[in-house]
């Protein structure tokens, strides 16, 4: 059973913490003109080990190798999660994921330039992946970014309506996931080969493939799409 959502207050410590050292990841190349990106949504939760390994091995690669040309990358920090009858949110690893589901979800709302909250996902993901999530506010002082905004957003109310709108969002996948990390490319859900996404971005984009395309093997079948509708659909509780 998932546990329910308790409001966390985040550490005393974000309000001291001092600008540290700078970007953890190159900032990508300038977007290839006139081709529309190819859009990509990680459906995902924070403390999910499938989920961080992921991001930090898998996904911060397109930062380096020139795929942040050809996609459109949104994150969507809710997963396995629940909307309790209450209001409360139940997460699947309990509270401490709960609040770093809304932490994340604030530092996208907060920091809309993709280069700037991925950096940060990214270093909270890794310390996911060490098995030290409890140092995740580390990151705002290796990143150089300030502490406000996110506390603002945590403790002001404006994380728990970004909460509600990713589970929104998550509720209203045609198929529904099935699992976490859930990829979709262009709309279409990959399933169980979600690590082979960068394939199917190469395959979906329209302008000249950036240098990674080279040499990848594209999918040869497509499968199923997805849509959206406003309907509550129960989601998996399982990994």
């Amino acid at each position: 059973m998932a546990a329910p959502r308790r409001l966390l207050l985040l550490p005393a410590v974000l309000l001291v913490l001092a600008a540290g050292a700078g970007a953890l990841l190159p900032r990508p190349l300038a977007a290839a003109e006139g081709a529309k990106k190819v859009s990509l949504e990680l459906y995902y939760e924070t403390l999910c080990p499938y989920c961080s390994r992921f991001i930090v091995k898998r996904l911060a690669l397109i930062f380096e190798d020139g795929l942040t040309d050809a996609v459109d990358l949104r994150l969507v920090p809710y997963g396995n999660a629940r909307v309790e009858s209450n209001g409360d949110i139940s997460c699947q690893h309990g509270p401490e994921e709960c609040m770093l589901n809304t932490v994340e979800a604030c530092a996208i709302d907060a920091w809309p330039d993709l280069d700037v909250h991925f950096r940060f996902i990214n270093c909270v993901e890794n310390q996911v992946v060490k098995g030290q999530y409890d140092k995740w506010a580390s990151c705002f002082q290796k990143l150089g970014l300030d502490t406000e905004p996110i506390t603002d957003c945590y403790n002001g109310g404006q994380g728990y309506k970004l909460d509600l709108k990713y589970a929104n969002q998550t509720d209203a996948l045609v198929p529904p996931h099935r699992y976490v990390p859930w990829v979709v490319v262009d709309g279409q859900p990959l399933l169980e080969d979600y690590e082979n996404f960068e394939a199917y971005v190469c395959k979906a984009y329209k302008g000249k493939p950036p240098k990674i395309c080279q040499g990848l093997v594209h999918p040869a079948k497509a499968r199923s799409g997805v849509t959206y509708n406003s309907g509550g659909i129960k989601l998996a509780r399982h990994l």
